[in-house]
Parts: structure tokens; C-alpha cells; sequence
């Protein structure tokens, strides 16, 4: 026999292709058997513990739950009407539907999430902040029921609001966040997906994703997945609430049976922080004319703003963040709400039934509101844009201070005190406007920079829905002799 001589090309695509068959039919089967008998374990281990188990919706493979999410009576009647409004092949029209079911559909993992997810995000944000949990209604929540399916409403001023909240609810649920465009870049996306977030095109105006959208949340809320949903929409730029954005509330009260096995229960979840990472980021939008930054411009400030820390890190001149905290409030039984006003949205008309949803999104806002934390950033943010510019002694500070405490105490807010010593609480938020050059120090004086009058609004912002009105910038030039 005479030996077979192959082109060196020929013999290099043998080995890549018998190294991919391999790997495809016996390593990556293999890593996700190892994976799928991890995650099995940890949710044996942890739903007896868990205030709310982690239900078989989320536990059912991604590929499942996409084709039942395509069989959806309501989605296929989208389909078609979809292609006979456009004049397409349904053919076509099935795949876009497909191809919006798998952008939307997690792929939850209890081992990432309980394992990997929440060590980094205990660690970050524990690394970054002191991380507080201000205010729990452990009573009531404890008497939620065991199959109810609950939504977490909070308000939003931080990406870090995920991390926060996830790190600090992980003891009662694994929560399934709606997430906008910005997480679908890799690697964020395949992390997202595994730690239960569905992404949400924000704003979109194609009928057929919104009807493929609205199934799915109504899906995962009538199996009772824990979700979390940000009413506002999107992050808030001048450190007001803003309006509820009611699209995803109404996806998940379209077919809720009042009358049904599973109740459906909503949260309200209070975050504020002494120093969000994104505040001049958030409001450079509000400056009229200001072109929007692609993506590449925010990485590269990302970058920057973590180095100039490291380099603080390396030189042993950082400092953490100040406080973060959160509140949960008394929960919101659907079923109580709709059965007391004798309601089921299911049998009204569309236009009464956004009026009701309407109703419904500006009383969880305003609970929301009620249970924001108030932190010493905030409180002296709004003592400086009070006095509009006048340089203050540190003693008129805490005055003011404590007096404002007295208004909002009044008002039934939540106020997080540290060390429960008000004088403290003055001295780590103005050290910490000190550090950051919002406030400035001269001859034992302290005064709002003329410069930093939005950023200092921003924080004293977190109160406004406290007051009649919120806070703004002070005018130019305002200045008078300190006390």
C-alpha cells in the first residue's frame, strides 16, 4: 500500500472539524449536564429556605419555553395578522416572531444565580458602598402567600440598582429583571440571560414584539416567577421620580384572574444612594443640543472612571461611596385591590382598562416614594440648595439639617440615620460633598461650588416627592454672610 498524502490545508480542516464534532457531541453535552445537575442541587438546597421558591417555569429549558412561547394562541393570531397587514409570507413573519421569542426568553440558571451572581454582587457592591437595608415590613411579608406571584416595584437612579436589590432580596427570592438594550452586548447578555433577565426593547413600535413581549411576562407571571420591574422606564436624570411607563404593569394585569388560584403581589422597594456612579453622565441628557454618546464614548469614560479609582485604590486614598440603602414596604395584594373596587380587568374595555392601570401605577409610585430612603448626601444636598449659595458654619448645617429631618419625619419618610447620631449623619454627607468638590470649605465656611448647583439639585432630588416641588439649581450670584 502507498501512502496518502494530504495538503497540509486539508489535513488542518480534518483536525478543526474532528475538534468541533467532539466538542459538540461530547464536551459541551457533557459541561452542560455538569451545569444543569449543579443548578438541580442548589435549588433542592435552597428552596426550603427561600420566602419564595424558585418555581418550575424557571427551572424548564430556554428551547421549551421559546416554541411555547410561538404556540401562544395570542401570538400566532399576532402572526397572522401581522402578515396580512404587511403583505408577508407567514413563513417570514414566524421567524421574526422566533427570532423576537429568543431575545426575549432568560435562560435561568439557579447555580449562577445563587452562586456566582450573588457572590459578585455582594462583593461589588459591598466593595463600593455601605450597603444598608434601612426598612422591611417583615411581618407582612412573611404573610405573603407561598405561591403568590410577586413583583418588586422600586424606583431606579442606578445600574447598580440591580446588583443592589438582587444581592439584598436573594434571601427571598430569585428575581427576573426586565433589561433594556444596553445589557445585550457580550458578554453581558449570555450573563444576564443565566441570572434570569428578559431583555425589553424600550419604547418599540412593532405590534408584533409587543404582542410576543406582553405573553411572555404574562407567562411567567401566571407561573409565579418573582419579577422586578422599574415603573419609571428607565433611569431618572435630574434625581426626581419620574411618571410611571405602564406598559409592562398592564402586560401583567391583562389576564390576571382576580379570582384565581395564584394572587399576584406587588412590593415597593425604596433605593437611594450618596453618590450614583452615573450622576453627570445622567444629567449631561438634560443639557439641550447634547449629542448622544455612542456606546464606545461610554465604555472609554467607564474606563477612565475605574482606573482613576484604582489608581486611588494603589495609593491608598479611596474611599467607599458613602451609604447605599433600601427599603421594602407593606406589600399589595391584587387580589384584595381589584376584589374591593369589584374589578376584573379581563372583561373591560381597552381604554377603562389603561384608565385602572393608570390608577394602579400612580398609587405603587407613590408607595414607592414612601419608603426611598433618606441619606446624609441628600440631606445636605438640600440644605445647600435651600440657603441658594450662602456659606454656612457647620453648626448652622446641622441645624438646618435637623430641622429638615423634623419636616420629613412629619411626612412619614424613611430616614436612615448612621450610627443613630443625627450630628454624624451631617458630617459623612457634607465630607462627602467636601470630597467630591460640590461643596466647598473656606475659613471654616462651607458653600455650594457655583458650578455644581445640578449635580447638588440631583441629590437633594431623592426628597422632592416628599415636598410640593423638587429642588433646583440655585441662581447666580445668590450669596450672603454665614452663621
Amino acid at each position: 500500500m502507498e501512502p496518502v498524502t494530504l495538503p497540509l490545508w486539508a489535513a488542518l480542516l480534518m483536525a478543526v472539524l474532528s475538534a468541533w464534532a467532539v466538542s459538540d457531541r461530547i464536551v459541551l453535552p457533557a459541561i452542560r449536564g455538569f451545569v444543569r445537575r449543579r443548578a438541580e442541587r442548589v435549588v433542592e438546597e435552597l428552596n426550603p429556605r427561600l420566602q419564595i421558591e424558585i418555581q418550575p417555569f424557571q427551572r424548564t429549558r430556554r428551547s421549551v419555553l421559546v416554541d411555547r412561547l410561538l404556540f401562544d394562541p395570542k401570538v400566532m393570531e399576532a402572526v397572522q395578522a401581522h402578515a396580512q397587514a404587511k403583505g408577508q409570507p407567514r413563513e417570514e413573519v414566524e421567524k421574526l416572531a422566533a427570532r423576537y421569542a429568543r431575545e426575549i426568553v432568560p435562560a435561568f440558571n439557579a447555580y449562577f444565580y445563587f452562586r456566582l451572581g450573588y457572590a459578585l454582587a455582594r462583593r461589588l457592591a459591598r466593595l463600593l458602598y455601605r450597603v444598608r437595608l434601612g426598612f422591611a415590613d417583615d411581618e407582612a411579608l412573611q404573610a405573603v402567600p407561598k405561591n403568590a406571584a410577586v413583583v418588586f416595584v422600586m424606583n431606579h437612579r442606578s445600574n447598580m440598582d440591580y446588583i443592589l436589590v438582587g444581592y439584598l432580596a436573594a434571601g427571598r427570592a430569585a428575581l427576573s429583571y426586565a433589561v433594556g438594550e444596553w445589557a445585550r452586548v457580550w458578554p453581558l447578555r449570555a450573563m444576564v440571560r443565566s441570572l434570569g433577565g428578559y431583555f425589553v426593547r424600550r419604547d418599540s413600535r412593532d405590534d408584533l414584539y409587543r404582542r410576543v413581549l406582553e405573553r411572555y411576562v404574562a407567562m411567567a407571571t401566571a407561573a409565579g416567577v418573582p419579577q422586578a420591574l422599574y415603573p419609571e422606564g428607565g433611569l431618572t436624570r435630574d434625581g426626581r421620580l419620574r411618571t410611571p411607563k405602564l406598559g409592562l404593569l398592564d402586560y401583567m394585569l391583562r389576564s390576571f384572574d382576580p379570582y384565581g388560584e395564584r394572587d399576584l403581589v406587588f412590593i415597593p422597594v425604596g433605593i437611594n444612594y450618596d453618590r450614583t456612579l452615573e450622576d453627570r453622565t445622567l444629567l449631561r441628557d438634560l443639557e439641550p443640543g447634547t449629542p448622544r454618546r455612542s456606546a464606545w464614548a461610554a465604555l472609554a469614560t467607564t474606563a477612565r472612571f475605574g482606573a482613576k479609582n484604582l489608581l486611588l485604590m494603589a495609593r491608598s486614598r479611596w474611599h467607599r461611596f458613602g451609604y447605599a440603602c433600601v427599603n421594602f414596604g407593606p406589600p399589595l395584594s391584587m387580589r384584595r385591590y381589584l376584589l374591593e373596587r369589584r374589578l376584573d380587568l379581563r372583561s373591560l374595555p381597552r381604554e377603562e382598562r389603561c384608565a385602572r392601570v393608570a390608577e394602579l401605577g400612580a398609587r405603587l409610585m407613590e408607595e414607592v416614594g414612601a419608603v426611598i430612603p433618606v441619606l446624609p448626601v441628600s440631606l445636605v444636598a438640600a440644605v445647600f440648595i435651600r440657603e441658594a449659595g450662602r456659606p454656612m458654619a457647620l453648626l448652622g448645617i446641622k441645624a438646618r439639617v435637623h430641622a429638615l429631618l423634623g419636616e420629613l419625619e412629619g411626612r412619614g419618610a424613611r430616614v436612615y440615620v448612621p450610627r443613630k447620631d443625627r450630628d454624624y449623619a451631617v458630617e459623612v454627607g457634607l465630607r462627602m460633598l467636601v470630597l467630591r468638590r460640590l461643596v466647598l470649605e473656606e475659613e471654616g465656611l462651607y458653600r455650594a461650588h457655583p458650578d455644581e448647583g445640578p449635580l447638588l439639585a440631583y441629590y437633594a432630588n431623592a426628597l422632592a416627592h416628599f415636598f410640593s416641588a423638587g429642588y433646583t439649581e440655585p441662581a447666580a450670584g445668590s450669596a450672603a454672610s454665614g452663621d
